[in-house]
């Protein structure tokens, strides 16, 4: 090596030195300000509000009748006349069938006649017992006949009236299970009737529930069939034995359905209103939970600040903040995972859609 180069080697060595130091200073700054601008992330956020906050509990029940039968015929005859149509609605005392009754309307007017001359004969014997022209055990005797003709009278009438099949109270008929002409039994279903204006229901609840539930406690109804319609109850009636193996106890609530929307046997979603308070509430998907505790992101002047909250209940999309949230403070709803706290956010404000 050459005595000139070996003299510009510390000239060299000192470049190189200052060359990095200076590298090594303004670098980091430069890559921090770039990673600085880069770290904006957009978020969605929400309003903590107050609002009504219903306690409910969740079961299933099937729909009964208020009243329900099935019409069967007490006699065997021959059936003369159908006076309804199938699923038809009818009113209590409306004649539904008419069996052959003509042996049993000739008894009823021989036994009124034999009745009439009774009574007449025993008319006749109490007025001679007054004039002491007969016996009093003669007139004891008309009368127990007269008596015995009545008693007759009454079954035959009774009979005659049985044999015309009226509706026990309103209701929706169902199918007809026989027709003009057809011989029936003594029990055969001629149809079946549900009183329909109002809808029981049976349902079962876990018995830690059992001091919350009380006779008088609004329900909401829904079936599949109907899907934005909720049919309001109440509870009627609660049982006082819990069942051993299931331990659930059971409950009874009524419907009113006078457009008769509900049918028998339809499954009801049953919510039972234990109570409606005033709660400070936030959207489910601003939660953080990291092991046993719940973190929000909340922004202020633009940036995300983890803060850690107190849950309380939920229900569906909702969660209650017992405590660590003021009211209308923004929290973050979407793009939480991406934040730590200090992060700059820019907050998306949320689509309007335009009328169709």
């Amino acid at each position: 090596m050459s005595s000139s180069i070996k003299s510009r080697l510390p000239f060299i060595f000192i470049f190189g030195l200052l060359a990095a130091l200076i590298i090594t200073i303004n670098w980091p700054a430069e890559q921090g300000e770039k990673k600085s601008r880069q770290r904006i992330v957009p978020v969605k956020t929400a309003a903590a509000h107050t609002e009504e906050f219903k306690d409910v509990i969740e079961a299933l029940g099937n729909a009964r009748a208020n009243e329900q039968v099935l019409i069967t015929s007490n006699y065997s005859d021959i059936v003369e006349e159908v006076s309804f149509q199938d699923g038809e609605i009818v009113k209590k005392g409306d004649i539904l069938v008419r069996l052959n009754n003509q042996e049993e309307a000739a008894k009823v007017r021989e036994l009124e006649a034999n009745l009439a001359e009774s009574v007449a004969q025993l008319n006749r014997f109490q007025d001679l017992l007054t004039k002491r022209a007969t016996s009093k055990s003669q007139v004891d005797q008309q009368e127990a006949q007269t008596k015995a003709i009545a008693a007759q009278l009454l079954s035959a009438r009774t009979k005659l009236n049985e044999l015309t099949i009226s509706a026990p109270f309103d209701g929706v008929l169902g199918f007809r299970e026989i027709s003009v002409g057809a011989f029936v039994q003594s029990g055969d279903v001629i149809t079946s009737l549900d009183d329909l204006s109002t809808v029981k229901v049976d349902f079962s609840v876990p018995e830690r529930f059992y001091t919350t539930i009380a006779v008088g406690q609004a329900i909401e109804a829904t079936n599949t069939a109907y899907d934005d319609k909720v049919f309001m109850g109440k509870i009627v009636s609660v049982d006082p034995r819990i069942d051993n193996a299931t331990r659930m106890v059971k409950v009874r609530a009524e419907i009113p359905n006078s457009d008769y929307a509900l049918r028998a046997g339809m499954l009801l979603s049953i919510n039972v209103e234990r109570s409606v308070e005033q709660v400070l509430q936030v959207p489910e998907s601003a939660i953080i939970p990291i092991e046993d505790n719940h973190y929000v992101f909340v922004v202020n002047d633009g940036k995300a600040m983890r803060k850690q909250v107190i849950v309380g209940r939920r229900k569906p999309g909702m969660v209650e903040i017992k405590s660590g949230l003021d009211e209308n403070q923004a929290v973050v709803v979407e793009g939480a995972l991406k934040l730590r706290g200090g992060t700059q956010v820019k907050v998306l404000e949320p689509k309007v859609q335009e009328p169709s």
